[in-house]
């Protein structure tokens, strides 16, 4: 037997033991890549160049170009690296959510202070992709919409939620839900140093408030039979209605 090939069962096919060891250094060395890639957007603004983030690197340009072929490439990598620093921020939120309507506005306020942390590390991650790159569609948003869902679904699960917000419903909610956040928190980026702006906790509570009054109230709740008449608000928390 080939000392570079692993022992199989009759059906498998066998694997190569140098392959096998180069895509995990390859995996191991595009990440590092993309951690770099996110310091260097962060010190100098979500136009950085390639150039610039190989030297940050301390390798060529070429050998980013190997990992992710283009900026695209690179800028979904970056992406991925954020995801998985949101995710973990998402759980935290939503596990120490006493209600549904905590619990999102603490997702709220983690997608704030993730904005506010580093803004060019954001707008890098969510500016158009060029025309012809490797990556067809920037999907950021929709994995935060995704990474939003399935955790509030629990909760309100949790809570005694209608289950029209199960399946579709729930997609459909958390992409809606994640544009209006994004676009509050891109107005807030815009204006938070001017008089009279809100503070980035002001702002998860007023959010908070335009979500949990419409698209949430509406959804956590089933249709009446009569679609003419409005159904009296359903409470998912335990505050006293108002």
């Amino acid at each position: 037997m080939s000392p570079v090939t692993a022992a199989t069962t009759p059906g498998e096919t066998p694997v190569d033991g140098r392959s096998a060891r180069w895509d995990v250094h390859r995996a191991a060395r595009r990440a590092e890549l993309a951690r770099v890639a996110r310091k260097a957007v962060h010190l100098r603004g979500p136009d950085v160049s390639m150039d610039e983030i190989a030297t940050e690197a301390g390798t060529s340009k070429s050998v980013v170009y190997r990992y992710f072929v283009d900026k695209s490439g690179l800028q979904a990598a970056v992406g991925e690296v954020v995801l998985d620093d949101m995710h973990a921020r998402l759980d935290e939120a939503v596990s120490s959510a006493v209600t549904p309507r905590e619990g999102l506005r603490s997702m709220i306020a983690a997608y704030l202070e993730m904005i506010d942390g580093s803004p060019s590390v954001y707008w890098f991650v969510t500016q158009p992709v060029a025309e012809g790159s490797s990556v067809t569609l920037n999907r950021f948003l929709d994995d935060i919409a995704t990474l939003i869902a399935r955790p509030f679904v629990a909760l309100l699960r949790g809570r005694g939620g209608a289950s029209v917000l199960e399946g579709q419903p729930a997609d459909v909610w958390s992409a809606g839900a994640v544009g209006f956040v994004k676009g509050a928190g891109d107005w807030w980026l815009a204006h938070r140093d001017e008089p009279g702006a809100p503070t980035a906790d002001e702002l998860a509570e007023r959010v908070t408030a335009w979500l949990w009054a419409g698209p949430v109230g509406s959804l956590a709740r089933p249709l009446p039979a009569d679609t003419t008449t409005d159904p009296a608000p359903v409470h998912l928390d335990d505050e006293e209605p108002s």
